[in-house]
């Protein structure tokens, strides 16, 4: 059984009683999918991918959602994802309910890449897509069932006692993003990465689709040593609405990097950032392509620590916070709402050295 089935639609579109005609049916199919990013749609396909493989590996028949007329799962099948794909302790080991055979099959299928339990992220992320399928499909949804979540409340739980809880991926304050920089040279390769790392760092934390999405006509050069880049669309202005915020600075070393990466590629238009084909600039990146030259540069400058896209927005947070910038003009440049949502992306590497650490000896000195 391959994984390639027709998958079932995550938008709504209007019931055959209506009377729309299939002209405006299809055009309000097109707009709503055009309406979600590229890396919505991908997680949705990925997601309910492996739900279809896995429902059909485990009970031998269709998937619901995908009949001519969708059916809601049941809730003991949810439950049934739920216990085969989370780990819980027996006997001082941990298990889960996955068959062997189930996992052989999802294996062979490039379904599941490895022998291990997916981490509970992972799992989360594809309860959390099943239930937005139910929703859009107007289904009742299984996992909104207060069974289902006072379970995953306890899972989550669980793993946080074992240790397991979900982990930030280390961030690149400015130390280690100029031990990353050094690494490039001045070659095409190099001058791209060195561009790609300065912009989304330094342009206050860019999330690696709004990096992989950045485009020439956003770009507004002022100097040879400062743009003004526009980010109209991010993950928390979905709509492009100019709210006075959308304004991001690029100065000094990055611009010069980014001036310097664009008349070597000679990209004039269209995205910033391309894939690069023995020496010839091609296609944009993508944002899974950002988090791998993240991760490629952290490697090749020694540094230790699990890195991904991310790395360099919470670096920016996190170097702002050492040298003690206000708040308010890290949220500015960043995007953040929240000083909650901010502060969560700061990470003090070495918490004896906080400035605050010793408040009470500093004081009776």
């Amino acid at each position: 059984m391959a994984i390639n089935h027709r998958l079932p639609s995550v938008v709504t579109t209007p019931t055959p009683e209506s009377a729309l005609a299939p002209s405006t049916v299809a055009a309000i199919v097109e707009l709503l999918q055009e309406g979600q990013s590229l890396n919505t749609v991908r997680t949705y396909q990925s997601a309910l991918a492996y739900w279809v493989a896995w429902y059909d590996a485990r009970y031998q028949r269709s998937f619901p959602l995908m009949h001519p007329v969708p059916e809601a799962l049941p809730i003991e099948e949810v439950l049934q994802f739920i216990v085969d794909h989370v780990d819980r302790t027996i006997n001082g080991g941990l298990k889960n309910e996955l068959p062997l055979n189930v996992r052989d099959v999802l294996i062979a299928e490039g379904a599941k890449r490895q022998i291990a339990t997916p981490a509970l992220s992972t799992t989360l992320l594809r309860l959390a897509v099943i239930a937005k399928a139910h929703s859009l499909r107007k289904l009742p949804n299984p996992v909104d069932d207060s069974g289902v979540r006072e379970l995953i409340k306890r899972i989550k739980r669980a793993y946080a006692a074992r240790g397991q809880g979900k982990r930030p991926k280390k961030a690149v304050p400015r130390e280690p993003l100029e031990a990353m920089l050094a690494t490039c040279d001045d070659t095409l390769l190099g001058k791209r990465d060195r561009a790609l790392l300065l912009f989304a760092w330094a342009s206050g934390g860019r999330r690696r689709s709004e990096v992989a999405g950045a485009a020439m006509e956003h770009l507004h050069r002022v100097s040879d040593e400062q743009f003004v880049y526009r980010l109209l669309l991010s993950k928390t202005n979905q709509e492009g609405i100019d709210d006075g915020h959308t304004a991001k600075p690029i100065t000094g070393a990055a611009a010069r990097a980014l001036s310097d990466w664009l008349a070597a590629a000679r990209i004039v238009e269209g995205r910033l950032f391309r894939s690069l084909r023995n020496g010839r600039v091609g296609e944009s990146l993508t944002a899974h392509s950002v988090a791998l030259i993240v991760k490629a540069r952290a490697a090749r400058a020694g540094l230790e620590g699990d890195f991904s896209g991310h790395s360099l927005r919470s670096g920016f947070v996190t170097e702002a916070g050492l040298q003690a910038k206000p708040l308010a003009d890290v949220m500015r440049l960043s995007g953040h709402k929240s000083v909650p949502q901010a502060m969560a992306y700061y990470q003090h590497g070495d918490v004896l050295n906080s400035s605050v650490a010793s408040l009470f000896d500093s004081h009776t000195k």
